[in-house]
């Protein structure tokens, strides 16, 4: 079995140098990749120099945002941003589902959401959605802010930044359950599974 493997992967290898090359296109340099690294880890990692208040981020979101979102985050053309905290648990499930967006439970940032970090990376990444990057990283601070204020969890003169974005709870924060469950012996698991 093991010649077989061997065998295989020096085939594929041989394969792969014989592929034609078409000249174009080059690897990309550091600068370019440091660009493009652009994902924000929970801990706050990376987060560039910089601040906004939701009532700067308001301007910032009217201007950017609610052409698609609506002038209160809540139009559900695209996604509801904001509304009430809603359950997740299976328990509260019925409560928490919205007819508006086909009876599925609505996700909104104020019960959704894990990290207020993670969601400053999404807004920065990908966010508008015609012209993603667009967004200078205090417009990224203020318009998270913004919405985090729509959402009740911060105030509308609260400074986030690289400082004190880390430190926000989300109310979700521990609705998520890591999956650490990991195979003892073959067929059976020993973790606990996510609920």
């Amino acid at each position: 079995m093991a010649v077989a493997i061997v065998s295989v992967m020096a085939g594929a290898s041989i394969v792969a140098a014989e592929m034609p090359t078409y000249g174009v296109g080059r690897a990309p340099t550091a600068e370019e990749i440091k660009a493009w690294d652009l994902t924000i880890p929970p801990d706050g990692r990376g987060l560039p120099p910089g601040s906004g208040t939701a009532a700067i981020g308001k301007g910032v979101f009217e201007e950017k945002c609610a052409p698609c979102h609506g002038p209160n985050a809540d139009d559900p053309k695209y996604r509801l941003l904001v509304g009430r905290f809603r359950p997740l648990t299976a328990a509260q499930l019925p409560e928490s589902v919205d007819p508006f967006v086909g009876g599925k439970p609505v996700l909104t940032i104020g019960n959704y959401w894990q990290y207020a970090t993670t969601l400053w990376s999404y807004i920065r990444r990908s966010q508008p959605f015609d012209e993603p990057g667009v967004l200078s990283a205090d417009q990224v601070y203020a318009v998270t802010a913004y919405l985090l204020y729509l959402n009740g969890i911060v105030g509308e003169q609260d400074v986030l930044d690289a400082k004190s974005l880390p430190q926000i709870k989300m109310p979700n924060r521990d609705g998520f359950v890591s999956d650490s469950a990991k195979a003892t012996k073959p067929g059976t698991n020993s973790g606990k599974g996510a609920r």
